[in-house]
């Protein structure tokens, strides 16, 4: 079975719809699959620019994961 890992790329497939992106965050719980990002509307935290969308994958749904790259 596939163990993810951080700045992997990966592609679930869901019954309804596939969800890709890059395993933002690890947990043996769960990880988040970060599909997008957009810009924060103000300038208050110069480190922190982007706004992540992130989706959850709880790990009994890993073996549904397919490894597409590494960062």
């Amino acid at each position: 079975m596939y163990q993810p890992q951080l700045d992997d790329y990966v592609r679930w497939n869901k019954k309804e719809h596939i969800v890709e992106g890059w395993v933002y965050f690890f947990d043996t719980a769960y990880i988040t699959i970060e599909v997008g990002t957009k810009d924060k509307p103000d300038e208050l935290v110069s480190k922190h620019k982007k706004t992540h969308i992130l989706v959850v994958c709880p790990s009994q749904y890993w073996k549904d994961l397919e490894y597409v790259k590494k960062r």
